[in-house]
């Protein structure tokens, strides 16, 4: 019998969005990848170490979690403690999206090697109460998009938008 393979369109977009950042981060300097808009906003460098982060500390951590026990409890992922702490300070740009890649593609041959039953499994964050692994597998594809629109708008802020000359004037950036 063949192996199950897990399909839902989350991890469509989960595999669609390294190609996408590596996209925009095409001629993205050092300086503008540090650059950060105001004090407590993410810098593309932070942007990146966020994410290799959280792919390992939150969202796997809770699939297998999940998948060991039956309805356990899982803890916030406070990524304002953690970049209060320093955790996505001082890294290196590229070194980070590189984990973060290697990461998301162990993560995407774990997720699809799984049957699709597993997603009715169930964990109880302390805060926003029960949860299914269909939920969780949901927000991580959202947390990508989110991320994604962070990092358009700093690369349009530090790429495009200083060489747009008079067209400044259309436009509103929110990075």
């Amino acid at each position: 019998m063949p192996a199950k393979t897990l399909d839902h369109p989350a991890l469509d977009q989960m595999a669609a969005t390294p190609d996408i950042f590596r996209a925009m981060l095409s001629g993205i300097s050092d300086t503008q990848a540090y650059w950060k808009p105001t004090p407590d906003r993410f810098s593309i460098a932070e942007l990146l170490e966020h994410l290799s982060h959280v792919e390992a500390h939150c969202f796997r951590i809770r699939f297998d979690e999940i998948l060991a026990v039956d309805n356990p409890e899982v803890e916030p992922y406070d990524q304002n403690a953690y970049y209060e702490q320093g955790a996505y300070s001082n890294r290196d740009a590229e070194e980070s999206l590189a984990h973060w890649e290697e990461q998301r593609e162990d993560n995407l041959e774990f997720l699809r090697g799984l049957d699709r039953v597993v997603l009715s499994r169930t964990g109880r964050h302390t805060l926003r109460g029960q949860f299914t692994l269909a939920n969780l597998l949901n927000e991580w594809a959202l947390h990508d998009l989110g991320h994604v629109r962070q990092l358009a708008e700093l690369v349009r802020a530090q790429l495009y938008y200083p060489e747009i000359g008079p067209f400044r004037t259309e436009y509103t950036l929110k990075p």
